[in-house]
Formats: structure tokens, sequence, C-alpha cells
């Protein structure tokens, strides 16, 4: 069993994502993709004139501002037109896949932040109308039942509650528990880089290994969004899982040379 995450920036080439998946399906290997939209977010974001807000906790790390208009947006796209058009492409390619976000089933739940803290303006603020949360159980049951089915289910943000909420959730985090929760030999997390790198954007700065006791001095030099996919993989290593491997999106047959070494490759 691997669970492959694959991120909503700009660049990522979703078509070569979906053929390598394809082969792998029909080489009977078990699978469940876990995708993002950030992206895609911000464009219907700002063509609505809702431009994307972003929160910096304390201790570094970035969050999309989500109050009831952008969970809106947030929903439209993640599991609107991102989920249905991955479906889509893995159908074309012989793959029974089905989409799921983490609002059906409680696929995904956990609770809705009280408050998120932020620093704004040199200021650390307490956020109260903010619709995001963290993954605390995963409905595995329901995962099972769709794989030993034959299907590969296509999952995507939002979660749910513990009150029944839709809310936002981080996609790697919530990748991370889904392959813990499987017992998941590998998490593979693609995105528009071909790893971690030292000095980012410079790609000759590559970290080809790292041990999970490494993960937390490399949240001092991780950039942006990289910060979350550091978080999860430690969680998913915590969690059980053998190896995370984060990967580039942009090759062909992407899944294929991460399972292989390609990129960093993180084990306990």
């Amino acid at each position: 069993m691997i669970v492959i995450k694959v991120g909503g920036s700009a660049g990522i080439n979703y078509d070569l994502v979906c053929d390598d998946i394809a082969l792998l399906v029909k080489e009977g290997q078990p699978l469940v993709l876990v995708h993002g939209g950030s992206h895609e977010t911000n464009v219907l974001s700002e063509k609505l004139g809702k431009p994307p807000r972003f929160l910096t906790s304390p201790q570094g790390f970035t969050s999309r501002y989500t109050d009831a208009e952008t969970l809106d947006i947030f929903a439209m796209v993640y599991a609107g037109k991102m989920n249905t058009r991955i479906v889509e492409r893995l159908q074309k390619r012989g793959v029974n896949a089905i989409g799921l976000s983490g609002l059906d089933g409680r696929l995904l739940e956990g609770p809705r932040k009280a408050s998120v803290r932020a620093v704004v303006d040199g200021r650390q603020v307490l956020v109260r109308d903010d619709f995001t949360g963290k993954v605390e159980r995963v409905n595995v049951a329901l995962l099972r039942l769709l794989l030993d089915h034959g299907y590969t289910p296509v999952v995507s943000p939002p979660a749910c509650s513990t009150a029944g909420e839709a809310i936002n959730v981080d996609g790697d985090r919530a990748a991370a528990m889904i392959a813990a929760a499987l017992g998941a030999k590998q998490l593979i997390i693609l995105s528009n880089v071909p790893g971690l790198l030292r000095d980012f954007p410079d790609e000759r700065t590559l970290i080809p290994r790292l041990a999970y006791g490494e993960l937390e001095q490399a949240l001092s030099f991780a950039e942006g969004r990289m910060k979350k996919k550091v978080l999860g993989a430690s969680e998913a290593i915590a969690g059980g899982v053998s190896q995370v491997i984060f990967a580039d999106a942009r090759i062909t047959r992407p899944v294929f040379h991460a399972m292989n070494g390609a990129g960093t490759v993180i084990e306990r």
C-alpha cells in the first residue's frame, strides 16, 4: 500500500501523474491519491473578488485564512473542479477512481480550531472566524471497503469537524494521517520542485536523503509550503510509515521514480 499526495501549486503536470498511477494500478499496486488545489483556489478567489489571504503562525507556518465565503470557494475547487478532473483523467486511463472529500462519510475528521494565532504587523493576534482544523481520525473502514472492491480513492479536503462542519485542513498532513492509518509502506509527496531544497529555489541544492531525526532541523530552512510537508513527513513516520519521499510532479513517471529513490527520501 502506498499513499500519494500531489500538490496544487502551479507547474504540476497532472497528466503525467495520472499516467503513472494508471500503470501502477494496472500492475496491481493498491494506492490512495490525495490532492491539493491551492493555485486554482487563488485564481478563482481573485476572479470572484475575494483575493486570498494567508496567515502566518508564530512558528512560521503559513495557512489560508478560511472564513465562510472562502470555504465555499475552497470547496468549489478542491471537492469540485480538481477532484472531478483528476478522477476524469484516471477514468480515461482505465482506473476505476472514486472521488471523495474528507467530509464524505467523515473520511477525515478532527476538531475545528476555536481560534488561530497569527502574526500580523509584528504582533500576535487571535483569529476566531476561521474554519480550519486538524485531522485526528481517518475512516479507514471506508477506504478499505473501496480498495477491496477495486476502486482507487481520490481524496481532497475539506474535512469534517467533530460537530459536522466542513473545515479546511492541510492536505500534506491529511495524507500523512491516511498513510499511517492504512499502514502504508510509503507516502509520496509530489510538488513542483524535485524535493527538499537546502537553498530554495536553487534545485542544485536538493537533499537526497534525510533521517527522521533531522526533520526538526529541516524546518529551519524549508520555505513556504515545504514547511507543512516536512511536518507531515514527521507525523507520517511517527505514525508507522516506513518511508516518506518528496518528489517532482513535473517529470515522466514521477511516482515510479519516487518509489525508487528519486527526490528526498526520509526514513527512520
